[in-house]
């Protein structure tokens, strides 16, 4: 279906709007438009420049935002459809308004909601699909969407606030290696004129400074390529199945950092869970997708192979239990929650000790990035101070 841009008068109020919506021709998009009570002005196809591939995709807080409208709106007893009209025109992303106007249109043409949103994958998740469908066949499609809306902010709040730990010492490391590039490429080729004119031999870590700088001056090309080529190396590898297990591996036991990422996986997977079995999938679908969910193909092995015991009639928290980066929490209160009847209930209490413990991990780790980043400034103002000051000023006592 390709995308049309329209301007239209409402026919009962004769007020005009602006907005896009999906068909399969002008025809097509105009016909569509009159049957939502619109006398359509101008409809052009939309454009596939650059600016709107780069645009194409949803933000998440865009994606929360259609979300709690559309819980909002469905929750006060508006039809499906006129929700989500409703929501399209409120919604000032284009590609998302695009989204829940292809929604719209399919859900008008009689497929469900699930059917329709289904179709874009690349925007809603497996564990939204199947939330949506749970609320369709239960008819508590609002609360499902609360449940969604609420999950979402939580993973965009915890990956915030690891981004947030991130952004201090990334600015710091750019200053650092901007200052030593400015050294290298202005100072020290002067320090080296000056022992040049006086006929005095460079000490030795100022000519390692003087032969680095001169290198990287006239082979910058190679290191260039070199960059480049380690970079796409990577990137390639990295969408390799073994690249995938090695980069998945390495968040999960790099130090410092393995405990953050280990508690990041297990509050997205309890809480993930908690929502998918309160709304009442199945115990296997919940893992699948759960397992799915996680974003690491690591900790999703050790879900599948939980799975595979609760097929073969294993309670969960025995099929949880040993499991690698399994947290013992989690089959701890699945446990409780068995014997209890409330296994939703205590994987959302292990979801929130989790999400407490990784905003303190945070907080720690912020806090020990400081002294090691101090250490690391210490080491490269002394390195400049004994390759520029001190011949310097041994040039000048010797004068």
């Amino acid at each position: 279906m390709r995308r049309y841009i329209y301007r239209a008068r409402e026919q009962k109020t004769g007020k005009v709007f602006k907005g896009s919506v999906q068909a399969e021709n002008e025809r097509a998009a105009g016909k569509l438009l009159i049957e939502r009570g619109y006398f359509p002005e101008k409809v052009t196809e939309e454009g596939t420049s650059f600016f709107d591939k780069l645009n194409s995709k949803v933000p998440t807080k865009d994606r929360i935002m259609f979300t709690r409208q559309f819980a909002t709106l469905i929750g006060a007893g508006l039809p499906l459809a006129n929700s989500l009209k409703t929501v399209a025109e409120q919604t000032q992303n284009k590609t998302m308004r695009s989204v829940i106007e292809a929604i719209l249109a399919d859900v008008e043409a009689g497929k469900s909601l699930g059917e329709a949103m289904s179709k874009r994958k690349d925007v809603f998740s497996e564990v939204y699909l199947a939330l949506v469908r749970a609320g369709e066949m239960s008819g508590t499609l609002d609360e499902s969407l609360k449940r969604l809306a609420m999950q979402q902010e939580k993973d965009a709040a915890m990956m915030s606030k690891i981004r947030g730990a991130m952004i201090y010492p990334m600015i710091v490391l750019a200053v650092i290696i901007a200052v030593v590039a400015f050294m290298m490429f202005t100072v020290v080729p002067q320090v080296e004129g000056l022992y040049e004119d006086l006929g005095e031999e460079l000490p030795g870590l100022t000519a390692a400074m003087v032969a680095a700088t001169n290198f990287v001056i006239q082979f910058w090309w190679l290191l260039l390529v070199i960059i480049v080529g380690v970079v796409g190396f990577l990137l390639q590898f990295r969408k390799t199945p073994t690249g995938v297990r090695i980069f998945a591996s390495f968040k999960l036991n790099v130090p410092l950092f393995k405990g953050l990422f280990r508690r990041l996986y297990m509050a997205r997977f309890a809480r993930t869970a908690q929502i998918l079995l309160s709304t009442g999938v199945s115990m296997l679908d919940t893992l699948k997708i759960a397992g799915e969910s996680m974003n690491n193909v690591e900790v999703e092995k050790s879900v599948k192979d939980a799975a595979e015991m609760v097929r073969s009639g294993k309670a969960l928290s025995v099929s949880l239990k040993d499991k690698a980066y399994i947290l013992p929490l989690v089959p701890q209160m699945t446990s409780i929650g068995e014997q209890s009847g409330k296994i939703d209930e205590m994987l959302g209490k292990s979801a929130q000790v989790y999400e407490d413990e990784l905003d303190e991990q945070i907080r720690t780790i912020s806090t020990m990035i400081e002294p090691i980043l101090m250490v690391a400034m210490g080491v490269v103002a002394g390195g400049m101070v004994g390759a520029i000051l001190f011949p310097i000023y041994s040039l000048v006592g010797s004068i």
